[in-house]
């Protein structure tokens, strides 16, 4: 992705071009996304923080003060809207929602039914994480930003981003790997 593209496209945007917003938006919402996973821990909560921060994002275009940067912008409206949307549930709820679902393949549900146990297990790993290291493992291994890019999107030093990425990587392999070892998945492979 070119940054300069996003400036024209934020410019366009503030003349008025739903086009080029609507370009902004499937360039940005997988991150968007993502941050908002790293939040919430909830698929389907993470998905209305993602799209009520690009709602917001176009409502406040205006503040964007480096269209260049529209992207690590859009992924801290993202961060806050998950972080309020986090606090609100918590307050109305005394039990965390079901996170794992998957719909139902007719080609093989066993197979099917193995990746909604993957998830689920992943998800709930990575709910053991402290929030900074869930997001640095989700922007860095399932969006593919580069350190320096992670830093400038939380607000932290390069080397903590590098530390807290190697320490959930290493909590993750102890999770999983405890869980896949003890034998839990051995009975689907005979």
């Amino acid at each position: 992705m070119k940054q300069g593209d996003d400036v024209f496209l934020v410019q366009r945007s503030l003349a008025g071009d739903a086009d080029a917003y609507s370009e902004l938006v499937r360039r940005h919402l997988s991150g968007a996304y993502a941050v908002a996973l790293s939040e919430l821990g909830d698929t389907r909560d993470a998905e209305d923080a993602a799209q009520d921060s690009f709602i917001q994002a176009l409502e406040r275009l205006e503040e964007c003060r480096d269209p260049s940067k529209f992207g690590a912008w859009v992924r801290t409206i993202a961060r806050n809207r998950a972080r309020s949307l986090g606090r609100r549930k918590r307050v109305r709820q005394a039990e965390p929602l079901e996170t794992a679902y998957e719909a139902a393949s007719a080609s093989d549900p066993s197979k099917d039914m193995e990746r909604s146990e993957l998830r689920a297990n992943l998800e709930r790993a990575l709910s053991t994480l402290k929030p900074v290291q869930r997001q640095v493992i989700v922007l860095h291994d399932l969006e593919g930003m580069k350190h320096g890019e992670i830093a400038f999107d939380l607000g932290i030093p390069e080397g903590t981003v590098r530390s807290h990425l190697h320490f959930a990587r290493r909590a993750l392999r102890e999770l999983l790997g405890g869980l896949y070892r003890s034998g839990e998945h051995d009975d689907r492979a005979h």
